[in-house]
């Protein structure tokens, strides 16, 4: 998603996935996982976790990396895509919420993404099933075992990410002193959200050229259906009225960003990429998570959209969790105001600035 989000973003002069800032030092490693089990019980027996890091870790007195942040991207995006201005230029920094002078800033490629392992690997439809308690196992793994990470500070999660950091303060509470989820809902994934995400896996299917995903060449009609579909449930239409306000303008826009939206995409991988939200439904153990929550959605939201209330509802289970929904402007960016810090980078701060111990 968040793909196809900046890549429509670009034809309005905003910045894409193509367009990486420059201002930052990284460091990109491979973390390989032996014989890793899913929870379908399926095997691999090497799982390549790719990641990218800025900053410095440091160690307290008791030699524990004490100044991790994750932040975890969104369907069909990898951790480079947070290096986009609009997001690392608001919070890398000095005196920004993630001022790398003092932070350690952890961005994985999650589980079939970007350079970690993926069907498009070799193993196509064999490629084992994964969903998101998988890919935040995996996530767990790398930063354990091959970071030595015990701790964060904050996981930051954007669309699929967000969900993500709901599994993380289920799954493993307190790991993280603090979860920011932005652009999602704790509940499973059905009514119009799974429609569409099932349109663009059926699209894929029902191209002939799919072969049941034995294809010589990308099926470029159902990948087309699915970035069309990406590129609807992702934008702010009141931004894109007063951007493309002629047929002519709007039908441009289209073609631009349709051909940078399917640039580099594998079919079997977005067809696994949209199912892995199959099984999410953290809703029924909200309770565990204690530590401070900062969750935020947009009114612009095509994929969350604010009249169903699910999150005004659901921030109430967690006793120290703040909701709060960006209004529509013609200046957000829909689905994708999660990865444009500008509009909540000051309540980040606020946050971060939360004591441990105040929980």
């Amino acid at each position: 998603m968040i793909r196809l989000i900046l890549a429509l973003a670009a034809v309005a002069a905003l910045t894409s996935t193509a367009v990486v800032a420059d201002t930052w030092r990284t460091t990109e490693g491979n973390y390989v996982v032996k014989d890793f089990t899913f929870k379908s019980g399926e095997k691999l027996p090497e799982l390549r976790i790719h990641y990218t890091t800025l900053g410095t870790p440091h160690r307290n007195a008791s030699g524990e990396i004490d100044n991790g942040v994750m932040a975890l991207h969104g369907t069909g995006g990898s951790g480079k895509s947070l290096l986009v201005p609009q997001f690392a230029d608001e919070l890398f920094g000095p005196d920004a919420p993630f001022d790398l002078k003092k932070t350690y800033v952890i961005l994985p490629d999650g589980l079939g993404h970007g350079q970690s392992s993926k069907p498009s690997d070799g193993l196509r439809m064999a490629f084992p099933k994964y969903d998101y308690d998988d890919m935040v196992a995996a996530q767990h793994r790398l930063l354990v075992d091959g970071l030595g990470v015990k701790k964060l500070k904050v996981i930051l999660g954007t669309s699929m990410g967000c969900m993500h950091a709901f599994v993380w303060g289920e799954t493993y509470p307190g790991f993280a002193e603090r979860l920011a989820p932005f652009a999602c809902q704790s509940v499973e994934i059905a009514g119009r959200n799974r429609i569409w995400r099932k349109m663009t896996i059926d699209a894929i299917m029902a191209d002939p050229a799919w072969n049941g995903g034995n294809y010589a060449l990308q099926p470029l009609s159902g990948l087309r259906t699915s970035t069309y579909l990406g590129i609807i449930a992702g934008e702010n239409p009141l931004a894109m009225q007063a951007q493309y306000p002629t047929r002519l303008a709007a039908e441009a826009a289209l073609d631009k960003s349709v051909a940078a939206g399917m640039q580099g995409l594998d079919a079997n991988d977005r067809i696994y990429q949209m199912d892995a939200s199959r099984n999410y439904n953290p809703t029924a153990l909200l309770e565990r998570i204690t530590v401070p929550v900062l969750w935020i959605n947009s009114a612009d939201d095509f994929i969350n959209p604010p009249e169903l209330g699910i999150a005004q509802r659901e921030a109430m289970r967690m006793p120290h969790a703040r909701f709060i929904l960006i209004p529509a402007t013609t200046q957000t960016r829909g689905h994708g105001t999660h990865t444009a810090a500008k509009f909540w980078k000051a309540d980040l701060a606020k946050l971060l600035a939360i004591p441990v111990s105040a929980r």
